[in-house]
């Protein structure tokens, strides 16, 4: 290997925090004109160590050399003016700006004497990048709250890519895109990598791995395990890498005959969807598949009660209770649960600890009397933790300080103690390593087999296709399909044509 065509070597590098070791002398490099995989589960130090490339942490010990020279950036910006930029896992944008002043965001055009701000180039040099991305469903005018979590990420995305860049570093970039989006990030990495910009790509969707990565390194616990030629690798050996021990059928499907209706839609009109017809059995995996912007996960929180309903009847167990003034209370009254897409802003109290987030929903069912008790509280933490595998020293750890693969773990933690009758996940999976997910998957598949229906969003084809009794498809906010397992056309390839082209 030419040396001089090594852009970043990391020698020994390692980083501790207060009762762990995030990053245990890792040694490795990064080439120019490569996309580098970085792959293992949650805790194995992945985004520890590029947060110290990007200038957001600093190591411990170790060396890392740019160019063959010491490196060592005090902060993001001093690592961004050496070219190397990150596209976080956990979105970084300002809810109440355009998505032009995300963008631009330091870097603002400047015109006249009094050196103002000139809107209208940096909405049109935003609108050029978006057209050079492929990115057509979001504006440089739109307010970034109103944006979904999948097109808050294509923002991200375009943001990095407006920069120069030696390295780019992308931590979980498709944990929200369907496969049309990633189809168009894939592409525009592929163009980043013939120019010469080396890209470190952290996934834990293994089918992207030979798909787009040139060399896979692997790491567990912090330590580094090895590094692979994609073209050489086989991916039960990279399973069985990151997680010390093989994994074979990963979803572990069993199909159960649905019992009662526990969850009827009808007619139902929302912000973004119309005219939703659809039910849930108990003892089914129900579906929901669709591109950015289909109204999927605006559909989730309406049945919920988090967003308004305009039209239509929601039924559980064959009452309505999508009357006027329905709201979240009354649907966990009802014995319905939801894993939101957006799990720090919607699905966790971060400054709380992990013991407060497990029990917060279920607390009138543990203490109908109105009286808490603290072994009780405990002993309900510790066995979520137990149960899902959460990484962590104490049941009283500050959500915050965890890492997003265990954040998601508390989210599913928090409902499953509610013993509801009706879960609606929306991408239940996010962020999660390979590991994690089967662990989760036995779990889906044990509520089921209790007689729990379950309504799940994902972009995850595969998990769909792997998971589901049945797949409601939308497009452009209404249904446009709705396929069996048992069928023929329980394809990605239809589903994608039916979530593009629709039903006709």
């Amino acid at each position: 290997m030419n040396s001089q065509n090594i852009l970043l070597e990391l020698k020994e590098v390692k980083k501790i925090f207060p009762g762990i070791v995030a990053v245990n002398n890792v040694s490795m490099d990064i080439r120019k004109g490569e996309v580098h995989i970085i792959i293992g589960e949650n805790g194995a130090g992945k985004s520890t160590i590029v947060k110290m490339m990007a200038g957001i942490l600093k190591p411990d010990g170790g060396e890392m050399l740019l160019n063959g020279k010491h490196y060592a950036p005090e902060n993001v910006h001093e690592a961004q003016q050496c070219g190397i930029n990150i596209i976080h896992q956990e979105l970084n944008v300002m809810l109440n700006r355009t998505v032009a002043e995300n963008v631009y965001i330091g870097r603002e055009p400047i015109k006249g004497p009094f050196h103002v701000v000139d809107v209208k180039k940096m909405n049109r040099d935003c609108q050029e990048l978006f057209d050079s991305l492929q990115i057509s469903q979001i504006k440089p005018t739109d307010l970034i709250c109103n944006l979904s979590i999948a097109q808050q990420q294509m923002v991200e995305v375009a943001k990095a890519v407006s920069t120069k860049n030696d390295l780019l570093i992308m931590d979980e970039p498709t944990s929200s895109l369907t496969q049309k989006e990633i189809d168009n990030l894939f592409r525009l990495t592929r163009k980043l990598r013939d120019e010469g910009v080396a890209i470190i790509y952290i996934s834990h969707r293994m089918q992207e791995v030979a798909e787009i990565g040139d060399r896979i390194t692997v790491m567990r616990d912090g330590c580094y395990v090895g590094t692979r030629e994609t073209k050489d690798v086989d991916m039960q050996e990279l399973i069985t890498m990151m997680v010390g021990h093989k994994i074979e059928n990963i979803y572990n499907k069993t199909y159960y005959s649905p019992g009662k209706e526990v969850l009827r839609v009808e007619d139902l009109t929302g912000l973004r969807f119309r005219n939703i017809n659809l039910n849930v059995h108990s003892g089914e995996i129900v579906g929901i598949a669709g591109l950015i912007g289909a109204g999927r996960t605006e559909l989730a929180k309406a049945i919920f009660g988090f967003d308004p309903i305009n039209g239509g009847k929601v039924y559980i167990n064959g009452e309505e209770i999508a009357f006027r003034g329905y709201n979240t209370s009354r649907a966990v009254s009802n014995e319905m649960s939801f894993l939101p897409e957006d799990r720090k802003s919607e699905g966790l109290c971060v400054n709380m600890s992990i013991q407060d987030n497990i029990v917060q929903s279920a607390l009138s069912k543990l203490f109908p009397k109105g009286f808490t008790h603290k072994k009780v509280i405990q002993s309900e933490a510790q066995k979520g933790i137990k149960n899902l595998k959460i990484s962590t020293t104490s049941e009283k750890k500050r959500v915050s300080a965890m890492s997003g693969g265990n954040q998601q773990k508390v989210v599913l933690a928090k409902w499953l103690v509610t013993k509801s009758s009706l879960f609606i996940f929306d991408e239940p999976t996010r962020g999660i390593d390979i590991g994690a997910k089967s662990e989760i998957y036995s779990l889906i598949n044990d509520l089921v087999k209790n007689g729990a229906a379950i309504l799940m969003i994902s972009s995850d084809m595969p998990e769909l296709i792997g998971l589901a009794d049945r797949i409601y498809v939308m497009k452009d906010g209404e249904l446009s399909g709705e396929i069996h397992a048992n069928e023929t056309k329980f394809t990605q390839e239809n589903i994608l044509n039916l979530a593009i082209m629709g039903g006709n």
